[in-house]
């Protein structure tokens, strides 16, 4: 999808002008539209409207990022409200009940938007859009099953209000008020603010609607605009009347507006029958990205918006929650290691501990790994020094014999999973008890001692929890000559 691409849709209950608009400020575009409707349909319902505007821009293969919708006056009603505040969250609290005092009825079933007209010492004047919860509840339903889920759903006028200040240029000094005229709804809209033209967010705009019946336009206009003078309080007077109609029935003389020319199109770009009026409303709906409305929203009020940004704040919600998870993990996985290496280190010295009481005649093993290693060093050294000298028998001294036996035991330590339990020496011989993984490497740990230089006197082979246990009685082989 493209980034700056949003669709704009005017939705009354039987039809739909949609309006695609790429870019932002002056580099915004028509991209495509097109008007749909359910008057032939067996039923004249929102999800109709909504299968077919889905289908009409799949069709034309339109490609947008949000959607925004512009309701029919025909659907909603508008009131004047006065409110006793002018800070914009307190509005936002109480509005719903200034609201039922003003209309005098339960306002728990209708959708709440509004605009501030005007502020003063005595508070707020607004104009309160009320509509259905039970209309808007099928309306975003259906939209939202055709993946047309918009982020806005305003009053059709409030649309209308920014298409005219966003592309409508007049003399400076013009204090206009227009009038439009579709084939059903009537618009005034007059700019509060001095310098309203190409202004974004949309300044302060009074506006009314009213439903188009089948009397005479020119008289009914002539009526509705002293009226509407009336009505909307205007600060000061108004010095140009714009008039747009779509029938093209007025016979007074007012400055006419071309609304398609305004937004730099022809009416070329228009569908075939499309109102040019229903046609502006689309394009201030699409047109929101300028002017993201907060209180002329009903989706403020009712059911909020929930597609993309929600989509968003739960992703990063997944996401950090996911980061906390593999944090914790990572942290879990470290400690298991190192438990399980403190745990090999403590098994390791507690073998280490054993052997070395064994081969250091009783000995206890000092705290410090250094120092044994030490200590064993200066013993191999005074064994090696020993195997030099025999006693005065004639037989090889306790230091070379048990050398004999370290020698072997080297050799096949590692490949037989060889354990000694006990060695005990006495002038004669050395007997052996151990263990290792198998008989067959019972016979090896033999094989070694015997290349070792010692002759195996006695042995005995046992099988024990899965390994073979033996004991073994050897001495040192005599050399010709009586040397060993």
């Amino acid at each position: 999808m493209q980034s700056n691409s949003f669709l704009g849709i005017y939705l009354a209950k039987d039809h739909a002008i949609v309006v695609c608009i790429e870019g932002q400020g002056k580099d915004r575009r028509l991209a495509g539209c097109f008007g749909v409707s359910a008057e032939q349909a067996e039923q004249q319902t929102p999800q109709v409207l909504a299968q077919r505007i889905a289908a009409g821009c799949a069709e034309r293969q339109l490609k947008f990022t949000e959607t925004a919708v512009a309701l029919d006056c025909s659907m909603f009603m508008q009131h004047s409200v006065h409110s006793e505040f002018s800070d914009i969250k307190k509005l936002g609290q109480t509005i719903r009940f200034d609201t039922e005092e003003a209309l005098g009825t339960d306002a728990s079933e209708v959708a709440i938007a509004f605009k501030i007209d005007s502020t003063d010492d005595a508070g707020s004047n607004l104009s309160v859009f009320t509509a259905s919860k039970h209309l808007l509840s099928e309306l975003l339903g259906a939209l939202a099953a055709n993946n047309l889920d918009p982020i806005s759903v305003e009053p059709d006028v409030n649309c209308l209000a920014r298409f005219v200040c966003q592309n409508v240029v007049l003399p400076p000094e013009s204090r206009p008020m227009f009038a439009f005229l579709s084939r059903r709804s009537g618009y005034f809209l007059t700019p509060l603010a001095p310098a309203w033209q190409g202004v974004s967010p949309t300044p302060a705009v009074a506006m009314r609607t009213f439903l188009l019946s089948g009397q005479n336009r020119t008289e009914l206009l002539a009526r509705q605009v002293s009226m509407t003078t009336a009505l909307l309080h205007l600060a000061g007077p108004v010095n140009r009347l714009e008039v747009n109609d779509t029938a093209r029935k007025l016979t007074v003389q007012t400055e006419k507006i071309d609304i398609i020319a305004s937004s730099g199109l022809s009416a070329e770009n228009l569908p075939d029958g499309c109102d040019a009026v229903e046609f502006a409303i689309a394009y201030g709906a699409g047109a929101v990205q300028l002017d993201l409305p907060q209180n002329a929203n009903w989706r403020s009020d009712f059911m909020p918006y929930q597609a993309r940004v929600r989509r968003l704040q739960n992703s990063l919600k997944f996401l950090s929650v996911a980061a906390v998870i593999l944090i914790v993990a990572v942290g879990f996985y470290g400690l298991m290691q190192a438990m399980q290496v403190n745990k090999y280190r403590s098994r390791l010295r507690e073998k280490f501990s054993t052997e070395y009481s064994a081969v250091m005649f009783g000995q206890k093993m000092p705290d410090k790994s250094k120092e044994a290693v030490r200590r064993l060093g200066a013993a191999v050294r005074r064994i090696k020094e020993a195997q030099k000298g025999f006693s005065p028998t004639g037989e090889e001294a306790a230091a070379g014999k048990l050398a004999r036996v370290f020698q072997a035991f080297n050799k096949c330590a590692s490949a037989t999973g060889l354990n000694i339990v006990s060695v005990n020496i006495t002038d004669k011989s050395i007997t052996i008890e151990g263990e290792t993984l198998s008989p067959d490497n019972t016979l090896k740990v033999f094989e070694a001692l015997k290349q070792a230089g010692l002759n195996v006197l006695q042995q005995r082979i046992s099988s024990d929890g899965g390994r073979s246990t033996f004991g073994v009685t050897v001495e040192p082989k005599k050399q010709a000559g009586g040397g060993v």
